[in-house]
């Protein structure tokens, strides 16, 4: 499917600075009409061959320019049952590029051009979030310390307390990636999003975006969003036992069960720089604006950086001799 302009017919998008529909050739908003059809390898605007990968559930005509979005892998089983729109545009993603990197010294001379940039993609990620309830059971020895000084003498007493909690909990949203092509860890550090924008599914808000179905099943995944829930569990019952030096676990019993799962789509900006055959990749948090990703050093620059602070200490040492000279 595409969105069409009612009024010019130009491919309409949607533009998330103005948290709508928006036709960039004459300017209308929410003036689309959703125009069915099409295929996998066929684009329904021009009738081109698309090439796609084996996920893509939105991307764009080579041809014609247009955004699509296929129907086969946004319905049925495959439809999300929510989405979070994008709240960060290209611009504003660009500019939390230049803003986290464009300060730092050795940082290649063409990383940040208008030419790289332009290369940049907004991308809806594949996610499946996991409801649970937890109950925690903890039983342990609590530990306190006290020293003092009376005269010559230093004290120390030393106190043994019976330390049981029991923490009942409720993790909504865990989020997974169900991305192949996104590293699990880069998309953990994406976290976190606001939940509380979370739509109901509509395809209209992929038009503008390249998207992907989920790669894996929900139930592959779980593991990993246990791990999280067990995580901040356990964040949770040391932070309750502040009150002791130390703490020695007698009983640990924490139970998880699940509650809900959803299939969502959450938005993020990939921007692939080439240095040197190298590959670096950059993500940027398309709701918040949240920047993972490691600049490459440009070896030219610290040469050139060295030998400009070489030659600035000669010329100090020069001024220093040429005065003790003339003392």
């Amino acid at each position: 499917m595409i969105f069409k302009c009612k009024n010019c017919g130009g491919n309409v998008v949607y533009e998330p600075g103005r948290g709508r529909m928006y036709c960039p050739h004459c300017e209308s908003e929410d003036s689309e009409d959703k125009i069915q059809g099409g295929t996998l390898t066929q684009c329904v605007n021009c009738g081109a061959p698309i090439e796609i990968w084996d996920y893509t559930s939105a991307g764009k005509c080579e041809h014609c320019g247009c955004y699509i979005v296929f129907n086969e892998r946004v319905e049925g089983v495959y439809e999300p049952h929510m989405l979070l729109p994008f709240r960060v545009g290209k611009k504003a993603a660009a500019q939390a590029l230049e803003h986290e990197f464009s300060r730092r010294l050795f940082t290649p001379s063409d990383f940040l051009s208008a030419k790289s940039l332009e290369k940049m993609e907004g991308i809806y990620v594949p996610f499946w979030m996991y409801d649970y309830q937890a109950c925690y059971d903890f039983m342990g020895e609590g530990i306190r310390v006290r020293s003092w000084i009376s005269g010559k003498t230093e004290y120390t007493e030393t106190s043994y307390y019976e330390v049981i909690r029991k923490m009942d909990l409720e993790f909504d949203k865990v989020p997974v990636d169900a991305s192949y092509a996104m590293e699990d860890g880069v998309m953990d550090l994406m976290e976190p999003y606001d939940y509380r924008q979370l739509q109901d599914f509509d395809p209209k808000y992929m038009s503008g975006f390249y998207g992907e179905v989920y790669n894996q099943e929900a139930a592959e995944l779980e593991g990993r969003a246990r791990e999280k829930s067990r995580g901040a569990s356990e964040e949770l019952m040391q932070g309750s036992l502040q009150a002791y030096d130390r703490v020695r676990p007698i009983r640990k019993d924490l139970n998880l069960k699940s509650t809900g799962i959803h299939y969502a789509l959450m938005p993020v900006w990939q921007y692939l720089y080439r240095y040197k055959g190298k590959v670096y990749q950059y993500h940027v948090n398309g709701q918040t604006g949240k920047v993972i990703g490691t600049t490459p050093v440009s070896m030219t620059k610290v040469i050139s950086y060295s030998i400009s602070v070489f030659a600035a200490a000669a010329a100090l040492c020069c001024m220093v001799v040429r005065l003790l000279e003339i003392l």
